[in-house]
């Protein structure tokens, strides 16, 4: 028995130390625009606040608004508990705080700054609130979107971060027909990378995307979403660093194709290897 303890101990020691040292080499890749996103960054493994603070990070942003919501909450959960009052305040204060003017690829940053959001940072937020105070819940990832169902008193409740009025839906049948929009048809399919950058607008027939993501998952798809920004500008070696950055977080076939795409168009387009 003690010899078997003493194996099980080697072999665990051996996973960790190979963990380790792929966590440590994947870090080195990593290309920060400035120190302070490399802090946030290193924070994020902690607080998955400071990962969303990452992506354009700038030190003269400050969390002033943030932290009066959650004072407003806290106060609300006090006096409220876990219950669909706090539920509504969350999205309500939410969108009174902090999401002033929808804007495709806005970071968590930009809506700390001036108000503007997408569904991504949206979503981050009242994610980060929603775990705050133990919801059970989850961020879905669509082809395009990216929305939050909360399975309260055996119910799912919607939130859909870009609909100020009307984006909390309670009705069952209303959050049935919702999901069932987004929700893959038969003969869906991943459509190719340049196509789906070639207009963003473009409403495609199949939904092919529809999958549960983690707060750390969703903190890739914001670098995922500004490598975007960076490709339309033809800034392909920003797009890929931004990439790598998404691929340590999120392990996704589209960021994945699109990093592949942003290393040949760099090459086509400057003669760089940018691998």
């Amino acid at each position: 028995m003690k010899n078997l303890l003493l194996i099980g101990l080697f072999l665990s020691m051996q996973t960790f130390l190979v963990y380790a040292q792929e966590t440590a080499m994947s870090q080195d890749e990593l290309k920060f625009e400035s120190a302070i996103e490399e802090n946030y960054w290193a924070e994020g493994l902690q607080s998955p606040y400071k990962l969303f603070r990452a992506v354009n990070a700038n030190p003269l942003i400050e969390d002033q608004k943030w932290e009066e919501l959650l004072s407003e909450l806290d106060e609300k959960h006090t006096k409220k508990g876990q219950s669909i009052a706090l539920l509504r305040a969350i999205f309500e204060k939410s969108h009174q705080k902090l999401f002033k003017k929808y804007e495709q690829h806005s970071t968590f940053n930009a809506m700390l700054d001036n108000g503007k959001f997408d569904c991504v940072s949206g979503s981050a937020a009242l994610g980060l609130l929603l775990d705050r105070y133990q919801y059970d819940f989850k961020i879905v990832e669509t082809d395009y979107h990216v929305f939050i169902v909360v399975d309260f008193e055996n119910n799912d409740i919607l939130f859909e971060s870009t609909l100020p009025i009307g984006g909390m839906i309670t009705s069952p049948s209303e959050v049935e027909a919702y999901l069932a929009a987004y929700k893959p048809t038969k003969a869906a399919q991943l459509y190719p990378i340049n196509q789906r950058l070639g207009d963003p607008t473009q409403a495609l027939a199949d939904n092919s995307i529809f999958r549960k993501v983690t707060l750390k998952e969703l903190a890739g798809l914001q670098y995922y979403n500004d490598a975007i920004s960076n490709f339309n500008q033809q800034l392909f070696a920003d797009a890929s660093a931004q990439l790598t950055k998404a691929m340590a977080l999120y392990s996704s076939d589209r960021i994945k194709d699109l990093k592949e795409l942003a290393i040949e168009q760099a090459y086509k387009t400057t003669g760089r290897d940018i691998k």
